[in-house]
């Protein structure tokens, strides 16, 4: 167990840390503009790549499959940065790119903006979990479900359910429907980018035909999509991770402590977009995507911070629940040594 908090700095509160950050926060347009164009145009590049090959072997489309989910992961990135309105400094600018990558992701910009929002103030607090976050439940709440919700949790946390039945969930439910309380805007969003697609998949249908389309994008989304789902759930899925209830929550431990600083090799860092700084991004959300290595870099408060590598990561696969007593994630082989030792108390009373 470790923790990311940088040494000397306990009491430092959200403006100091914001204040020491702010010269990172400003957005390049050159360095957006360059982002989107070695993003977007690659991406589009393999998909045509596919067509072609698919005229050839399904199999070798498939394997193109891969590095065209790369780009669409760093695309969503860019989607992402402009949801918080860090991408470019103009506003409308992050709006416009923001609606056009959520069509290419499937993902209704404004509607997806607000659930994300929530998550960043929410992250780490046991009482406001539920919007925008991995359902993860107590270990008490979980021995007092009823059956059908323990089912329903351990389908929702096995590791195949969520990285390969998810991306189907995202895709034809979660992204394709109105979220709680949407506003106007959100729903309208909603609308807009199911139309989007509609007409991708008509002028598909017209075009190379609408099973090559689908030869085609389905892998794409499905394998970017599960890459993603692990990204964001081994940022704030891992072992010494924070977690704390509303009245002893604290936004800086929330950051630093529940956001992983997941350290990837170097072309896998590139394709997500330096998304594994998340304990950065979490700390301040308006510093870019393509900022938040040097900031991590030059500031020095950040230097002593942990970090987990991708075999480290692995073991995230094993947590379920959390154990409030022990303040930690568990896995289900918990609950056997929860039961274990309460036999022993009862053999032992009755002695």
């Amino acid at each position: 167990m470790f923790t990311n908090s940088p040494v000397g700095s306990p009491s430092a509160d959200k403006r100091t840390y914001q204040s020491i950050m702010s010269r990172h926060q400003k957005p390049s347009s050159k360095r957006a503009i360059w982002q989107i164009i070695n993003s977007i145009v690659p991406y589009l590049g393999l998909v045509v790549l596919m067509y072609l090959a698919l005229q050839v072997s399904f199999w070798l489309t498939l394997g193109l499959a891969v590095p065209t989910a790369g780009f669409l992961i760093r695309i969503f990135i860019i989607f992402h940065d402009c949801g918080h309105r860090s991408f470019f400094k103009s506003r409308k600018a992050n709006h416009i790119w923001g609606v056009i990558t959520g069509v290419i992701t499937f993902t209704p910009f404004y509607a997806w903006r607000q659930r994300h929002a929530v998550h960043h103030a929410t992250s780490g607090d046991l009482d406001r979990r539920g919007v925008g976050d991995v359902w993860t439940m107590t270990v008490k709440e979980y021995l007092e479900a009823p059956l059908r919700k323990k089912i329903e949790y351990r389908i929702y946390r096995n590791p195949l359910a969520m990285h390969f039945l998810g991306p189907i969930q995202i895709l034809l439910i979660q992204n394709r429907r109105f979220p709680p309380k949407a506003t106007k805007r959100d729903r309208n969003s909603v609308i807009g980018t199911n139309l989007a697609i509609l007409g991708i998949i008509l002028l598909a249908s017209l075009t190379v035909g609408i099973k090559a389309y689908a030869l085609i994008q389905l892998p794409i989304y499905l394998i970017g999509t599960a890459a993603g789902i692990w990204l964001f759930y081994v940022q704030h899925q891992y072992e010494g991770v924070y977690w704390e209830r509303h009245e002893s929550w604290d936004f800086i431990s929330a950051s630093l402590d529940g956001s992983s600083f997941y350290r990837l090799p170097k072309v896998l860092q590139w394709f997500s977009g330096n998304i594994g700084f998340h304990h950065i991004h979490h700390l301040d959300s308006r510093i870019p995507n393509y900022h938040l290595e040097k900031c991590h870099d030059e500031i020095v408060v950040f230097r002593p911070i942990g970090s987990i590598n991708f075999w480290r990561s692995l073991k995230s696969l094993n947590f379920r629940l959390w154990d409030e007593e022990g303040s930690k994630l568990v896995g289900f082989g918990h609950l056997r040594s929860l039961k274990r030792k309460q036999r022993e108390r009862v053999l032992i009373s009755q002695e």
